[in-house]
């Protein structure tokens, strides 16, 4: 089982990047997918979820109106897409799969290794 996170960069601010989570060994259809990220010296955060049935999503508020969670069931894929993004927004962005959405880092299941958005003032 293996979640693998893209897309992360460097940005402008203002600017916006697309991350992927992609599966491999694992049906993401069956979980709900967390994107969490943790900027150095600060706890890891909750950003979004989407659930194992597309049906409801989840954003923390520093993020809402801002960043977009959707999956591709053929590309067992899912995507953040991210606008508008700050300096507030640079850190490690994790992907993570658990039985439910929500925002319970503790309650995922397995982790991707991470990877790095930095936003430049």
């Amino acid at each position: 089982v293996e979640l693998v996170e893209s897309g992360g960069g460097l940005v402008q601010f203002g600017g916006s990047l697309k991350l992927s989570c992609a599966g491999s060994g694992v049906n993401l259809d069956d979980y709900a997918i967390g994107w969490f990220r943790q900027a150095p010296g600060k706890e890891r955060e909750g950003v979004s979820c989407i659930s194992s049935s597309d049906a409801s999503t989840l954003y923390a508020d520093s993020v809402k109106g801002r960043f977009t969670i959707s999956r591709d069931h053929a590309k067992n894929t899912v995507y953040l897409q991210m606008n508008n993004l700050g300096p507030d927004d640079t850190a490690v962005y994790e992907c993570a799969y658990a039985r439910q959405c929500s925002f319970f880092y503790y309650t995922y299941l397995h982790w991707g290794q991470g990877t790095q958005v930095t936003v430049s003032s």
